[in-house]
C-alpha cells in the first residue's frame, strides 16, 4: 500500500472519528451549552496538540521555543476558532445531524472566495464558476423562503466561514514555526474562549451523573484522536491528494444521522448537497491542475 493511499484511509477515519464526536455533542445538547460542550472539548484537546508538538522533528531541530513572530496572528486564530466550535456545536443541537454537517462542508467555497482579499491570490474563471455552484447549492441546503426555513441553519454557515477563515489565516503565517506549534496556540486561545463564553452563557451545567462524564470524555477522545490521525495523514502526502475525500462525510454523516437519531432529511440536502460537494470539487480539481503546471514550469528539464 503506497503512503498517498494510507493516508487516504486515515483522513476518511478521521472523518469517522470527527462525525463520531459530532453524534455525542448532539446527544448532550439537551443537557449541555454548547460553549461548555467546545470547553470540554478544547481541554481534553491539549493532550493531542501537545502530543503532536512533542513528537515534531521540526520543533526540536529548532530549539523547542514556543515563540512565534506573528503570535497576534496565531492567537487570532484561536479566537475564530471559538465561534467556528461554538457556532457549529450549536447547530448540531438544533439541526439535523446531516444538515449542519453539510452545510460546515461549504467552508472550500469561502476559502477560494476569500483567498482574494486576504491573500490577494487571482481566481480565474473556473474557479469563481465552483464558488458559485457551491454557493448556491448551500442555499438550497439553507432555504430561504422555504416554509421549514430557519434561522438556526445559518449557524453551520458561520461556522463554515470562521473555518475557511482559519485556514486561510493559516497560509498567511512564515513557514519558520512549527505547524504543531500552530496548532497549540489556536487550541489553547479556543480553551479558553470557549470557557469565557461559557461564563457569559450561563456558565457550566452540573454533571448530572457518570455516564455524561464518559460522553464527555469519549467526545473531547474522539476529537482530540481525530487530530491526531488527520495530521499524520496530512504529513504522509499532498493535502490536495487529500481534499476529495472529504466530501466522503456527507454521505456520511446522512447515513449515521439516520442509525442514531432516525434522521432523513432528502428534502433538505438534495440537489444542494450534490452542487455544493460538485463546486467543492470543482475547485480542488482546478488547483491541483494549476500547481501541476507550476511544477512543470519549475522543473529543470
Amino acid at each position: 500500500m503506497s503512503r498517498t493511499t494510507l493516508a487516504i484511509l486515515y483522513s476518511l477515519f478521521a472523518i469517522l472519528l470527527f462525525d463520531g464526536m459530532g453524534l455525542i455533542i448532539k446527544h448532550l445538547s439537551g443537557s449541555y451549552g454548547a460553549a461548555e460542550l467546545s470547553a470540554y472539548r478544547n481541554l481534553v484537546g491539549l493532550i493531542p496538540a501537545l502530543l503532536v508538538l512533542w513528537t515534531s522533528r521540526d520543533w526540536h531541530a529548532k530549539g523547542r521555543s514556543l515563540h512565534m513572530r506573528q503570535w497576534k496572528l496565531a492567537l487570532l486564530r484561536g479566537l475564530i476558532l471559538t465561534f467556528a466550535q461554538y457556532f457549529f456545536y450549536l447547530s448540531l443541537g438544533i439541526l439535523t445531524f446531516a444538515t449542519a454537517s453539510t452545510i460546515s462542508y461549504s467552508n472550500a467555497v469561502f476559502v477560494t472566495a476569500l483567498a482574494v482579499p486576504l491573500l490577494g491570490e487571482k481566481v480565474g474563471l473556473v474557479r469563481w464558476a465552483a464558488v458559485l455552484v457551491g454557493f448556491a447549492g448551500v442555499v438550497m441546503i439553507v432555504g430561504p423562503g422555504r416554509d421549514s426555513f430557519s434561522l438556526a441553519a445559518l449557524l453551520p454557515l458561520g461556522a463554515a466561514l470562521c473555518y475557511a477563515l482559519t485556514a486561510v489565516t493559516a497560509r498567511m503565517m512564515d513557514d519558520g514555526p512549527p505547524t504543531a506549534l500552530i496548532n497549540l496556540y489556536s487550541t489553547g486561545v479556543a480553551t479558553l474562549g470557549a470557557l469565557v463564553l461559557t461564563l457569559a452563557t450561563g456558565g457550566f451545567t452540573p454533571m448530572q451523573d457518570g455516564t455524561d462524564l464518559l460522553w464527555i470524555m469519549a467526545m473531547g477522545g474522539l476529537g482530540g484522536f481525530a487530530v491526531l490521525v488527520l495530521v499524520t495523514a496530512y504529513r504522509m502526502t499532498e493535502q490536495s491528494n487529500l481534499a476529495p475525500f472529504g466530501y466522503f462525510g456527507i454521505p456520511l454523516a446522512f447515513v449515521l444521522g439516520w442509525l442514531f437519531y432516525g434522521e432523513a432529511p432528502w428534502s433538505e440536502l438534495f440537489p444542494g448537497a450534490l452542487l455544493l460537494a460538485g463546486g467543492g470539487l470543482l475547485i480542488i480539481w482546478r488547483e491541483r491542475q494549476m500547481n501541476a503546471a507550476g511544477r512543470e514550469v519549475t522543473t529543470p528539464k
